[in-house]
């Protein structure tokens, strides 16, 4: 494939994702790299390039651009980028969703092992607490060893989370995935079994599964019933996997904590009770690729853009069925 490539995001987005030697990148896979915003001609492109801020993509747009073959997009889910008119025409999608899986690992990983110190509870309560080390070094309540992690979505991320855990010494990981094979799991490092044993066995809940009308509120009253007294729900993912309304009455017991770097809505009215628990930590949706580290997407959708006009297929590809299980 050989032809024109256009960009459709958000101007600061654009100016973040291609510094100058990303932009020199462009400009040589492309003659026209400009931003496709508002009604400007756009009937010759082939390759669009989105990031956050760009257009739906459906029918009305689509006919606008009549020779459109593929979709690159520099960020992580398509699913608002997307539509059924879109799969219908047969235009290949592309997404750099690996290269963002990249920080929100790091970070979900991060969270995992302050929560064994309890690091967020103890931020949230300075001013209530003048706790020394000798007031704590005798609780059972801290520490990594013989402590069990729940990994629930054998994700992008959450297969990276996996082997990031298992190089801590006593650290047992366990996942939850339905349509995950086992054998990926173990080469991972993982034990894969069915979500209520999860559930009963952990001390650290990290969720990394996909917002689909299947796993809405997944984790409810019964679900947080069943952690361990004391654990700590951590949730990179989507807001939506979690009834809040059941979150809030676990946490304001005291049974256990919570880490939330995304919520629903997202973000939380400012009195939204959760806000209001000194065993809640937010984060305003910090986890993904922010700053310099979109310039990995960046990176991932030029090397795309290149294989396409190489007659090659994409190394990130994403089909009308992976939308059915994935983000």
């Amino acid at each position: 494939m050989s032809g024109v490539v256009r960009t459709a995001m958000s101007p600061d987005v654009f100016d973040l994702l291609f510094d100058e030697p990303r932009m020199r990148r462009l400009r040589s896979l492309s003659t026209a790299p400009s931003l496709v915003l508002g009604d400007g001609p756009i009937g010759d492109t082939e390759i669009l390039l989105t990031s956050w801020g760009a257009p739906r993509l459906d029918a009305g747009v689509l006919d606008r651009m009549p020779e459109l073959r593929a979709v690159v997009h520099a960020a992580g889910s398509v699913q608002d980028l997307v539509s059924e008119e879109l799969w219908d025409r047969g235009i290949v999608v592309a997404s750099a969703a690996d290269a963002n899986a990249v920080p929100v690992a790091e970070f979900a990983f991060a969270s995992i092992v302050l929560a064994f110190k309890r690091a967020f509870a103890h931020v949230r309560n300075q001013e209530r607490e003048s706790l020394g080390w000798g007031d704590l070094v005798t609780s059972p309540a801290y520490g990594s060893l013989g402590r069990t992690v729940g990994i629930v979505g054998f994700s992008r991320i959450g297969r990276r989370v996996v082997p990031m855990l298992r190089g801590m010494a006593g650290v047992t990981v366990l996942v939850a995935d339905p349509v995950v094979d086992p054998r990926a799991v173990a080469a991972a490092g993982g034990d894969l079994v069915p979500l209520d044993e999860l559930l009963r066995r952990s001390d650290v809940l990290s969720l990394h599964a996909p917002a689909l009308p299947e796993t809405r509120h997944m984790i409810g009253r019964a679900e947080l019933a069943a952690l361990r007294d004391g654990a700590t729900v951590i949730n990179t993912a989507r807001g939506s996997l979690i009834d809040h309304d059941a979150l809030f009455e676990a946490c304001a017991s005291g049974r256990i904590d919570a880490v939330l770097d995304v919520t629903d809505p997202d973000p939380l009215p400012v009195d939204a009770p959760l806000r209001h628990l000194p065993n809640v930590a937010l984060t305003p949706h910090i986890a993904g690729s922010m700053g310099t580290d979109v310039r990995r997407l960046a990176d991932s959708a030029l090397e795309d853009v290149a294989a396409l006009l190489a007659g090659a297929t994409p190394a990130d590809t994403i089909t009308r069925r992976d939308m059915q299980v994935s983000a």
